[in-house]
């Protein structure tokens, strides 16, 4: 990350001189049984438009030899190796060595600690494909990739094409993919190790799930409903999209200390944290069917058709975000999916938008150091919202219509935004160029309300700096039923496009909610505020729960406001995809927003709302589960570990929770070590002792996370949620100053740790307003996506102080 960062410029003049034709990549994986090495021999052949000019070569890697044209290379500087006197076409060659495969970035070597089986992956977004080979790693210089992979004889490789040819080379073996469609270099992978691999032909596709061997049972549980997600999201993109996925492999590979998911083409690389240990809740069921529509999405928008530069990111991840709530609420079980993106998602993009880290969804971006800060809640959920608008305000078939044209008109090239919005308008009949202006390159949130003159009923909307965005919304009238119910009576449609705007609504309503069906990506009040127990719907509830939301960010709603909403909705809730979301939300108010003195009065409310859930089976888990993080007593923790039987998930919750309170656990983590057959059990034991408020566990567990780094990426959250515990404030207070100092280095080790760092390691407690004035002198000396997230960490944790002492 020390290596200069590829700007804008230098890539417009590189893809105006130069054209990526073939890259042949070499990788031998024969070394990592035995040490951390990856040895990989880069060809390319490109041309050039100037013969004579020169350019360079990205490569991070250590150089073991390098030529152009036959003629050795001078060494590589600052992560590029240059190329002087390019002939019209060019041949390169560059052995590397990437050995850094543990901290390092590109190539992740996991040693499973159930059985000690080695896997490896790679994950190249933005940029780090350098790191392991040479590249021009641009997404413009799109071009086809042959892999031929060298990997130990009991491994299985898979990568972005199928059906490699295998031979046996020795004592290892060989195998061989044929080359990929025109891809960017970050769409690119390859994942090898010993795998537990279910495979499966469906509507003409051969359809792969594979994970590592420890959670083979896991795999095989849940492959019937990943199989069929799959072939619903196919099918529907392939109906919307009118361009079926034109290849006929399709794996899905969920890998060991891996971040998220990734949409390589053909081969989308998952964090096994996806292959839930215990049986999945519905919120955890429709967050995994979303993820893989979100990357399968991206087969289209983002491999296919790929963005010019990362300031139109947004068109990848915006349109994925968008296209799996879309997908999910059309073709699958999961039909609330909108509900559940306002309760999670929409809800966090809210919260940034507001802040001082906000931007426009689409923004200059001079270089790709400062792209990597933009994966974040604008360019998703709120990018998804705005396109969800969109979607609206042109009209579905047009919608779908004009993304059809946009797919076979650019397929496996680049484009920018204009593109999108030119083909758009031109299939809706619409100038679109109001509509962009206003909802891509205007960052903040309108703010619309209901107002009743006279004459009837109106609209009045304010965008950030002025006159509201360009935009289509609902207003929902209801009247009370004689019980503790509402109905709607009307739900009317209006566009907005200036300040004030006519609603005709009936008259005599109890309650008008604005922003119903939650059409659009705006703060609202109703008129007068709702019951929001009384409403209807999980969307309704959800535009209520967003209002009390936005209220508490601005200081207009206290915690037990909050709180007492969100318990009221959950008692009223029929929709298993909110129950967890909302249960969790309802959490962190009464621990995180709420005065110390009212603080236990508003976990016991948090509290009290489980135990009513509980007694219905269909939402006793996830009531359980949030009661093990709000029990009274170390009385009411063991009748949960008496409740929890075989449910070790249950078990390992309400253990965290006893040691928070100054439980002895020790024996009892030993104890549950011995039964949870889960690879990665010795994490959940991290993360109870993680809630002591012993100093010393404390320590033992930061120089876990932290210096050493041994806690998987994807496990972070969960453990530092368990380590800032409210009511630790003077044990904590040391390690708040540890994080202001560890900011500037915390981008070690490519995007993603340093987004999951920044933000996860950041203090909820025993910090004060002079702490929050300090940590934002350093970010001045952070990289952007560590200042990014620290800047949006200080914004809330300072939005929680003020909740707290008022």
């Amino acid at each position: 990350m020390s290596n200069p960062s590829l700007t804008q410029v230098e890539a417009e003049h590189r893809a105006a001189l130069l054209a990526v034709e073939h890259y042949a990549i070499d990788i031998d994986l024969t070394g990592l049984p035995s040490g951390p090495r990856v040895r990989c021999v880069s060809q390319v052949r490109f041309t050039c438009r100037e013969p004579g000019s020169q350019s360079f070569v990205d490569c991070a890697a250590e150089v073991v030899s390098a030529e152009l044209n036959g003629v050795p290379l001078p060494p590589a500087e600052d992560g590029r190796i240059p190329l002087p006197g390019l002939e019209a076409t060019n041949h390169l060659r560059v052995e590397t060595v990437q050995a850094e495969t543990k901290d390092g970035e590109g190539v992740h070597k996991a040693v499973d600690p159930a059985d000690g089986e080695i896997y490896v992956w790679t994950s190249f977004e933005p940029d780090e494909a350098h790191f392991v080979w040479a590249c021009f790693d641009q997404p413009d210089l799109k071009a086809p990739h042959q892999f031929t992979v060298l990997a130990p004889p009991q491994w299985t490789v898979v990568s972005n094409s199928g059906d490699p040819v295998v031979t046996t080379a020795g004592a290892a073996r060989r195998w061989q993919f044929p080359a990929t469609p025109p891809l960017s270099v970050y769409n690119t992978v390859v994942n090898a190790g010993p795998f537990h691999e279910v495979r499966r032909d469906v509507d003409g596709h051969d359809l792969g799930l594979l994970t590592r061997r420890s959670l083979a049972a896991v795999l095989d549980r849940d492959a019937d409903e990943l199989f069929a997600l799959t072939r619903q999201g196919l099918a529907f993109y392939g109906e919307v999209f009118r361009m079926p996925f034109p290849q006929r492999r399709y794996d899905q590979v969920f890998v060991p200390e891996f971040g998220g998911a990734m949409e390589n083409y053909g081969c989308v690389t998952w964090s096994d944290s996806f292959m839930y240990r215990s049986a999945p809740t519905p919120a955890e069921r429709e967050l995994r069917a979303k993820v893989l529509l979100h990357e399968m999405a991206h087969m289209w928008f983002g491999n296919i058709v790929t963005m010019r530069w990362w300031d139109d990111l947004w068109l990848n991840e915006a349109f994925a975000e968008f296209a799996c709530n879309w997908a999910a609420e059309r073709a699958t079980e999961f039909t609330d999916a909108w509900a559940g993106h306002l309760a999670e998602g929409k809800l966090l993009a809210y919260l940034a938008d507001q802040g001082p880290a906000t931007h426009p969804i689409r923004q200059p971006i001079h270089d790709v150091a400062q792209a990597m800060s933009i994966f974040d809640a604008i360019t998703y959920p709120k990018g998804a919202s705005v396109l969800h608008q969109l979607m609206r305000y042109v009209g579905e078939a047009d919608f779908e219509a004009g993304m059809a044209t946009y797919f076979a008109r650019y397929a496996w090239s680049n484009t920018t935004l204009q593109d999108l919005i030119d083909t758009l308008g031109a299939a809706s009949g619409r100038d679109l160029n109001a509509w962009r202006t206003g909802w891509l390159e205007t960052a903040g949130t309108d703010r619309i309300t209901l107002r009743h003159t006279g004459d009837g009923f109106v609209l009045d909307a304010r965008g950030p700096d002025g006159p509201p965005r360009p935009q289509v919304l609902a207003v929902g009238a209801y009247r009370g039923d004689g019980g503790e119910r509402l109905e709607r009576t009307a739900l009317v449609q209006v566009e907005i496009a200036g300040p004030t705007t006519p609603v005709d609504l009936p008259s005599g309503a109890d309650l008008y909610l604005v922003n119903d069906e939650d059409l659009t990506f705006a703060t609202t009040r109703p008129s007068p505020f709702p019951a929001a127990t009384a409403l209807p719907s999980a969307i309704s509830r959800g535009v209520a729960v967003a209002t009390v939301w936005d209220m508490l960010l601005t200081g207009e709603a206290s915690a037990a406001e909050a709180v007492r909403c969100l318990t009221g909705v959950l008692l009223a809730e029929t929709s298993g995809s909110v129950i967890e979301p909302y249960l969790t939300l309802a959490a962190d108010v009464a621990e995180r927003w709420s005065p110390d003195a009212d603080r236990p009065s508003l976990v016991e409310a948090v509290a009290a709302t489980c135990r009513k859930l509980a007694e219905q089976p269909d939402q006793a888990q996830v009531a359980l589960r949030t009661l093990a993080r709000t029990a009274a007593d170390l009385d009411e923790v063991a009748w949960l570990r008496s409740r929890a039987g075989d449910d070790v998930d249950l078990r390992w919750r309400a253990l965290a929770r006893a040691a928070e309170l100054g439980g002895t656990v020790d024996a009892d983590i030993d104890a549950l070590l011995g039964v949870d057959p889960d690879p990665d059990a010795w994490v959940r034991a991290t993360g109870v002792r993680a809630a002591s408020p012993d100093p010393a566990v404390k320590e033992s567990v930061w120089q876990a996370v932290v210096v050493d780094r041994s806690v998987p990426i994807n496990e972070v959250k969960t453990v530092m949620a368990a380590f800032w515990r409210p009511g630790q404030d003077a044990t904590l207070a040391p390690f708040a100053a540890r994080y202001l100092e560890l900011a500037p280095q915390l981008h070690r080790g490519g995007m993603t740790p340093a987004m999951v760092f920044a933000n996860r390691l950041f203090p909820l407690h025993g910090v004060d307003e002079p702490y929050l004035r300090r940590a934002e002198t350093v970010t001045a000396d952070a990289a952007p996506v560590v200042a990014k997230y620290m800047t949006e960490r200080i914004d809330v944790v300072r939005r929680m102080l003020h909740t707290r002492t008022t």
